[in-house]
């Protein structure tokens, strides 16, 4: 599995840069700021957030989405646990993770938790249920049994990592999303916008984050 990890770079120390893809783990302005945004607001979160509630994501990274979606189910109430299901093709090391996420020490307790646990695969944190599963989403994402109330498509760039976006993918997260489930991306390319649409879903274009003018929500019609 050594070829399979995330090969990496680092701006000024502290965002990592995927070179197989060319492309930055998270926003260089806000990272937890976009998570927040994009992932959170892109899907009406916290509002949503109920006993038993799923969320499923395209792209695992560094785990900030994963993280900002747990601290914020705790900080909701909730008591029982939050399950999150990620598909990631290139896992980070635990230890490319901790170096990641230094940069969100609003994050900290959150993720000191998850990583003296993680060691990859799945972990269960009390109120939190974490699944990550290794290996090309193309394959791995019709072999998953689940549902997910909420998506988080956070594949890199589709100009750069365009198996990530592509149609019979999309059509995919649409088999495997609840009646009136919702998925969120901070990208508004056009044939990521037709692809959800031809899967099943509602599409509007909304405000992006930072320099980004536009990003695409999603719910399933």
């Amino acid at each position: 599995m050594a070829d399979q990890r995330a090969k990496l770079t680092w701006i000024e120390d502290k965002v990592p840069v995927s070179e197989r893809f060319d492309d930055p783990y998270f926003s260089l302005q806000n990272g937890l700021e976009e998570t927040r945004h994009v992932f959170l607001a892109g899907n009406d979160l916290p509002a949503r957030f109920a006993p038993g509630f799923r969320i499923a994501e395209l792209g695992f990274g560094t785990g900030l989405n994963m993280l900002t979606a747990w601290s914020e189910w705790e900080r909701s109430g909730q008591s029982g646990p939050l399950h999150f299901t990620s598909f990631e093709a290139f896992p980070m090391t635990p230890t490319d993770m901790g170096r990641a996420l230094a940069a969100f020490p609003e994050l900290a307790e959150w993720s000191h938790r998850f990583l003296a646990v993680w060691q990859g695969g799945a972990c269960d944190l009390g109120t939190l249920r974490l699944e990550v599963i290794e290996g090309d989403a193309r394959q791995t994402l019709p072999a998953w049994a689940g549902q997910a109330d909420a998506w988080f498509l956070d594949g890199f760039s589709p100009a750069k990592n365009p198996e990530l976006w592509e149609s019979d993918l999309l059509h995919e997260v649409a088999n495997h999303t609840a009646p009136s489930g919702t998925a969120a991306t901070y990208t508004a390319a056009g044939f990521v916008r037709r692809g959800l649409e031809e899967a099943g879903f509602t599409v509007t274009r909304s405000p992006g984050f930072g320099r980004k003018r536009h990003m695409t929500r999603a719910i399933k019609a």
